[in-house]
């Protein structure tokens, strides 16, 4: 006898095939869950880089279905990721737009929010479960304000404090809260000073691991794309996402300077180090200016890859570079950590200790770790990659930690615990 599916509408600020990493998962999530649930997006149309294609320009509402999942994309303004005040023109129109369609939706027994935009996406969530009388799950990507107090993205103590007072509201007012590390269970019992506390549950992000992979280094499509960017016969160390404030990289790349002063341009294998930054980001005309400026030939920019290249960008490195700034534990989890754990590369990681990609790097051995503004140590860990790149010890760090992923950190098992606990309210 076939089971009626439940309706279950999903509040994404950006979905595929927008580069953001959150767009990723909820994809994989919502496709993923088509067998319990009949699945709605709303979400904006594609525009994370702040600029929007013609052919999403000209109507207000654009409804789509993509792999049996409905979206509905909201056209929203077009924005200068250096302008606070057009980010937040832009993220308005979605909040306001995504409640107008909640209206006009038939009734949906689940929503599940996302926590962007920040505090919006919460709230969204609690005005859409007024609307539908739905049993309500927040899905905590990221804590705000706390994020935005991490990087100094504002320094304004009353609208700081407003937004903390909205977010543990929309906490409080959820079925369920779901958040995606061990370290942010512990932000979240710190808001409620362990006092009714609001259901949880913790759940991991994840990388698909069969559509990411370790290929051979003579694999042909690696072999292009690193031919493209002339890292033929490089040692590569890599760091693959948004380039953010959420990363310190304006640091980091003054520390990738001194090793190129220090004459640790070659590996003792006789391959040039290259530090590749793949994407795209607020600062990224900043780190382009200071490459320039101090002449970092051992720097290289390349564009966000589609998603269906993604392995093999990944494949091309020797390295992977996975940071997050001070302040940031507890706060976010840097996705791209599974990615790397997926195509079998070592870790030189970049943040504090307890955090949560600092715990699966540290307990699977997968790479080595220092901490933020430790920039002494960063170097340190630069150069013992350079000294070890011909030894078999970076490929048993990477082994461990695919095999890690393979265990723990499947898609598969992921989504199971989304349905699980989005039953179970």
């Amino acid at each position: 006898m076939e089971i009626k599916k439940k309706n279950l509408l999903i509040y994404a600020h950006y979905y595929v095939p927008d580069v953001a990493s959150t767009g990723q998962i909820l994809r994989e999530l919502a496709e993923g869950m088509l067998g319990r649930f009949n699945v709605t997006v709303i979400c904006v149309v594609p525009s994370y880089t702040g600029k929007i294609a013609p052919e999403y320009q000209t109507e207000k509402y654009y409804y789509e279905t993509l792999n049996g999942v409905n979206v509905i994309r909201i056209r929203v303004p077009e924005f200068d990721k250096h302008s606070k005040k057009s980010r937040i023109k832009n993220i308005l129109s979605y909040f306001l737009g995504a409640i107008k369609l909640t209206f006009k939706l038939e009734k949906q027994d689940y929503i599940i929010s996302i926590s962007q935009p920040p505090v919006l996406g919460g709230l969204l969530g609690v005005i859409g479960k007024q609307i539908m009388h739905s049993k309500y799950i927040y899905d905590v990507q990221d804590f705000n304000p706390e994020q935005i107090m991490a990087v100094k993205y504002s320094n304004n103590s009353f609208i700081l404090k407003l937004m903390l007072a909205i977010d543990k509201f929309s906490c409080r007012c959820a079925d369920k809260d779901i958040v995606v590390g061990r370290d942010m269970v512990e932000t979240l019992k710190n808001r409620f000073d362990n006092k009714k506390m609001p259901q949880f549950s913790c759940i991991n992000n994840w990388v698909d691991e069969a559509a990411i992979y370790p290929l051979p280094q003579n694999d042909m499509h690696v072999q292009e794309f690193k031919k493209e960017y002339h890292l033929e016969n490089k040692f590569v160390v890599m760091y693959s996402g948004n380039l953010g404030l959420y990363y310190d990289l304006k640091n980091i790349i003054q520390v990738i300077e001194k090793v190129q002063e220090r004459g640790s341009a070659y590996t003792s294998d006789g391959r040039e180090v290259v530090f590749a930054f793949v994407g795209a980001g607020s600062i990224l005309g900043e780190l382009e200016a200071y490459k320039k400026e101090h002449q970092l030939h051992n720097v290289v920019f390349i564009p966000y890859q589609v998603k269906e290249d993604l392995i093999y960008s990944l494949n091309a490195a020797d390295v992977h570079l996975c940071v997050s700034a001070k302040g940031i534990k507890g706060v976010s989890v840097p996705s791209k950590v599974y990615g790397i754990m997926g195509v079998a590369k070592p870790i030189l990681g970049v943040m504090e200790e307890g955090s949560e990609a600092r715990l699966l790097i540290d307990e699977t051995g997968c790479g080595i770790c220092s901490s933020p503004e430790d920039y002494d140590s960063l170097e340190k860990n630069i150069q013992w990659f350079i000294e070890h790149a011909d030894s078999e010890e970076l490929h048993f760090m990477g082994e461990r930690g695919r095999e890690y992923l393979e265990r723990h950190l499947t898609k598969a098992k992921s989504v199971s615990k989304y349905e699980a606990e989005i039953l179970s309210c």
